[in-house]
């Protein structure tokens, strides 16, 4: 688990990555500005509302980076490389809140009751279709775990009761997840 300054900097960090792209820059990154725990590789992604709608989410499932740089791409794809929405204006940065998911490990379900509404994120697999959705979503949703299972093989491209088939894999992971809006709460 992360710490609330660890949390801050890492959302001023998305933030700054962004407007960096703005800028015309690349985001300065160093690892001496990040502690062991924020240089560890993890999986990331960053989730941008504007007006409480989704307005951009990218990231990585696996630890292939470390957190830092991995929550600084993910901000700058979610931002400009999110292929369901246009690229985002310098004017909306200001109007934009910030959430990361932090990836923990990728589990394989072997029986849909272990499937945890609200604390697993679900990865579907089949062929060549893979769809994912973080924890948070089925609890924004308020859906059950059929649901989850459902919408995850909808985003997949699957039809939504594939996960019913052989052949589909059902992966699950938890996410630390944080965002501005809630250490602002903190804060103030």
């Amino acid at each position: 688990m992360l710490n609330n300054p660890q949390r801050i900097q890492l959302l001023t960090l998305a933030r700054e990555s962004i407007a960096s792209v703005f800028a015309g820059k690349r985001p300065e990154l160093t690892a001496d500005a990040f502690d062991a725990d924020l240089r560890r590789p993890a999986g990331a992604f960053v989730t941008l509302t504007e007006n409480e709608e989704l307005r951009g989410c990218i990231g990585s499932i696996e630890p292939v980076a470390p957190l830092y740089l991995a929550v600084s791409q993910s901000a700058i794809n979610a931002a400009f490389r999110d292929p369901r929405f246009h690229p985002l204006r310098s004017e909306e940065l200001a109007a934009i809140q910030i959430e990361i998911s932090v990836m923990g490990p990728i589990e394989r379900v072997v029986e849909i009751g272990e499937i945890v509404v609200g604390r697993d994120g679900l990865i579907i697999r089949r062929g060549g279709y893979a769809g994912l959705l973080l924890p948070q979503v089925a609890t924004e949703y308020g859906w059950d775990r059929e649901t989850f299972l459902q919408q995850t093989c909808y985003k997949a491209g699957l039809p939504r009761n594939a996960w019913r088939e052989a052949g589909t894999s059902i992966e699950k992971f938890a996410a630390e997840v944080f965002g501005e809006k809630e250490l602002i709460a903190i804060a103030g």
